[in-house]
């Protein structure tokens, strides 16, 4: 089943920068890959989102990369 891949940049320290564009996005994906999920968790808190999170970063692409496909 082919999905959507969206990238969607964080902001860097004000959560406050976060658009509309972004919110919505992340609210829309059925799941959240992230190289740090804790930073990534308190961006969801912040919006009000509970998705499931992968952690994806350069030490785990093979496990993380297969979560993803």
């Amino acid at each position: 089943m082919a999905g959507i891949l969206y990238l969607v940049p964080t902001p860097i320290g004000n959560l406050g920068d976060i658009s509309p564009r972004m919110a919505e996005t992340l609210a829309q994906a059925d799941f959240i890959a992230a190289e740090d999920t804790r930073v990534s968790l308190k961006l969801l808190n912040h919006l009000g989102l509970k998705k499931p999170l992968v952690s994806y970063h350069r030490h785990n692409t093979e496990v993380g990369g297969q979560a993803v496909l």
